[in-house]
C-alpha cells in the first residue's frame, strides 16, 4: 500500500505540472496571437450555415447577433427540421423584426437514414450553394457571436495552409445547477485539448468552399454521426491546417442539470471515440485525471480505517494540493478567456448592456472548488457507461451506432413545442 501511495502522489503531482505547463502554452498562443483582419475587397462571399431542431434558449439573440455581422457580402442559411418545428417561428419572427434580406430560411427536405439529422442539414445546405460562395462557415443555435465574429472567422484563410479555421465555447461557472457547474469544469481541459490537438469545433467553424468539394469530406458527412472532429485528419491529409482564433471564443450560458449532463457526455465520449484523431491520448488524459484522484481518496480513506493518522495525513495533503492546483488553473484561465470577451465587447446577460458577466464571487469560487472531484466522478460514470452504447438519442430522435460510418437512424418525428424543457435556459 505504501508503495502505490507513493506512485498516486508522484503521479498525481507530475500531472499537474503537465496541466500547468499546457494551460501555460494556450494562455501564451492566445496573449501572442494577433488579429490579422482583411479588408473588405478581399473577403470572399461566405455562406453561414445554421442548423436547427428545436429552440435553443438564447436562438432569437443567436440569430440576430448573425444577421448583424460587420461582413460586406455573407448569407445565412437556416435549415430548419420541420415546418412545425419550434424553431421555425422564432425565426421566422426574428427576421421579420431585423428586415433581414441575406437570409434563406428551408425545411430539412431529405432525412438521411444513414446519418444524423445535423448532417443532412449541412449536405443539404452545402449542396444548394452556387459558385459564388467561396467560404462556408458553420455555426450551432447555442452560440452569440460579437459583431466581427464572421471577419475573424473567414480572414486566416486567406493563408494557402490554412483549410478551416474555428473557435470554441466557454461555459460560465455561475449557473445554478450543478450540471451546470461540473460541464464548465470539464469544458476548460476540453477547451486547451482541442486547441493543442487542432480538433475544430462545429459552433464556430469556416472552411474553404473548394477543400469541402475536393475532400471526401461531404460524402464522410453522409455517413457520419457528427460532422467536425473528423476535420482533422480528412485536412491533415491535403496539406492544411486547422487554425484555432482566440478572439472566437463564445461564452455559453445555458444551464444543464447532472441527469442530462451524463447523457450528453455519454453522446460525446462516444463521439470521441468514433471520430477523435487522438482517442487513446484523451483515454490516458482520462486515467490520469479521474482515476488517479479516485485511486488516492480510496487510500485515504483506508488509512482512516485502518487508524494510519500520518499516512492518511500525506496523501489527503497531496490530494489537496492537486485539487486547489486545479483551481487555480480555472481561476487563471477564467481571467485570460473573460479579457477576450471583453476585448470582443461581446453579450453577456441576457436583457443587460453588453459586458462581461459578473466577477466570479466567493461561493462560485467554493462550488467550483467542489465541483472538481464531482466532475471526476460524473465524467468517469460517463466513460464507463459509454462502452456499452450502441443507440444514441439527440433532441429526440435515437440513432444506432455500429461504427463511426455505418450510423442507422431508427426513427425520425419532428421536433414539437412540448419536447422544449420547463426552464428556458436548459440546454436541449
Amino acid at each position: 500500500m505504501e508503495d502505490l501511495a507513493i506512485f498516486l502522489s508522484k503521479s498525481l503531482t507530475g500531472w499537474l505540472v503537465i496541466q500547468v505547463c499546457l494551460t501555460l502554452v494556450f494562455i501564451w498562443y492566445l496573449r501572442s496571437s494577433k488579429k490579422k483582419l482583411l479588408p473588405d475587397d478581399q473577403l470572399p462571399k461566405t455562406a453561414v450555415i445554421l442548423c436547427l431542431r428545436g429552440a435553443d434558449p438564447f436562438l432569437p439573440r443567436c440569430l440576430r447577433s448573425l444577421l448583424n455581422q460587420n461582413y460586406p457580402q455573407y448569407d445565412l442559411k437556416l435549415i430548419v427540421d420541420s415546418h412545425e418545428d419550434p424553431a421555425w417561428k422564432i425565426a421566422s419572427e426574428t427576421i421579420t423584426e431585423q428586415e433581414a434580406t441575406n437570409v434563406q430560411i428551408s425545411p430539412l427536405r431529405i432525412v438521411r437514414n444513414n446519418c444524423s439529422l445535423k448532417c443532412s442539414s449541412l449536405i443539404q445546405a452545402v449542396r444548394e450553394l452556387d459558385d459564388s460562395y467561396k467560404v462556408v462557415a458553420l455555426v450551432d443555435a447555442d452560440t452569440i457571436v460579437h459583431v466581427n465574429w464572421l471577419r475573424e472567422l473567414v480572414s486566416p484563410l486567406g493563408d494557402a495552409k490554412v483549410g478551416a479555421t474555428t473557435g470554441n465555447r466557454w461555459y460560465v461557472p455561475t449557473g445554478k445547477y450543478w450540471g451546470s457547474i461540473v460541464r464548465y469544469v470539464g469544458n476548460v481541459s476540453t477547451v486547451v485539448q482541442m486547441f493543442l490537438f487542432q480538433i475544430p469545433w462545429g459552433g464556430t467553424l469556416a472552411v474553404k468552399t473548394e477543400v469541402l468539394r475536393q475532400t471526401e469530406l461531404l460524402d464522410k458527412w453522409g455517413q457520419a454521426l457528427g460532422e467536425d472532429f473528423m476535420m482533422h485528419d480528412i485536412l491533415k491529409k491535403q496539406g492544411l491546417q486547422v487554425k484555432f482564433v482566440p478572439s472566437l471564443l463564445i461564452v455559453n450560458r445555458e444551464e444543464t442539470n447532472l441527469f442530462n449532463l451524463i447523457d450528453y457526455l455519454k453522446r460525446l465520449i462516444l463521439y470521441s471515440r468514433l471520430y477523435h484523431p487522438r482517442w487513446l491520448a484523451l483515454v490516458s488524459e482520462a486515467v490520469s485525471s479521474i482515476l488517479f484522484p479516485t485511486a488516492l481518496i480510496i487510500l485515504v480513506l483506508e488509512s482512516l480505517l485502518e487508524a494510519k493518522w500520518e499516512a492518511a495525513t500525506l496523501l489527503l495533503g497531496c490530494y489537496g494540493v492537486y485539487t486547489v492546483g486545479l483551481l487555480l488553473i480555472m481561476l487563471v484561465l477564467e481571467l485570460e478567456i473573460q479579457r477576450v470577451v471583453r476585448s470582443n465587447d461581446q453579450a453577456m446577460p441576457i436583457g443587460k448592456p453588453f459586458h462581461v458577466y459578473a466577477k466570479l464571487s466567493a461561493a462560485t469560487i467554493i462550488k467550483m472548488l467542489i465541483a472538481i472531484p464531482l466532475t471526476q466522478w460524473v465524467y468517469g460514470l460517463a466513460m464507463l457507461s459509454s462502452l456499452w452504447v450502441s443507440t444514441v438519442t439527440w433532441r429526440g430522435v435515437s440513432y444506432r451506432v455500429q461504427g463511426p460510418w455505418n450510423v442507422r437512424l431508427v426513427e425520425y418525428r419532428p421536433y414539437q413545442w412540448l419536447d422544449q424543457p420547463i426552464d428556458s435556459k436548459v440546454s436541449l
